[in-house]
C-alpha cells in the first residue's frame, strides 16, 4: 500500500512537477469528485473508471459478540468502478 507521501512523490516525478503542485492537483481532483457526488452526479475517466454515489437503506444488523440487533442508519457512499481496460491490465491481459 502506498502512503500519501509515496503517491505524491511518484506522481510529481512522473509529471515533472513539484510535490506541492502534485498535491494541489490531486486534491483538486478529489474535491471535484466529492462535490459532484454530493449533487448526485458521476465522474468518469475513460480508460480508468467511474466514481458514483450509492445509497444504502437503513437496516438492522447484529452485534457479533452478543447477537443483539443493532440499528444501522441509512447512508450515502462513494463507489468506484474500474474500466474494462484497467480490469484487463490487473488480470494480465
Amino acid at each position: 500500500m502506498a502512503t500519501k507521501a509515496e503517491l505524491l512523490s511518484e506522481v510529481a516525478e512522473a509529471a515533472g512537477v513539484s510535490k506541492s503542485d502534485a498535491e494541489a492537483t490531486i486534491g483538486a481532483f478529489f474535491d471535484h469528485v466529492v462535490a459532484t457526488a454530493k449533487k448526485g452526479g458521476e465522474v468518469s475517466w475513460p480508460g480508468f473508471g467511474k466514481f458514483s454515489v450509492t445509497h444504502r437503506k437503513a437496516r438492522t444488523g447484529r452485534n457479533p459478540q452478543t447477537g443483539a440487533p443493532v440499528a444501522i442508519a441509512a447512508s450515502t457512499a462513494l463507489k468506484f468502478g474500474a474500466s474494462p481496460i484497467v480490469k484487463a491490465k490487473l488480470n494480465g491481459a
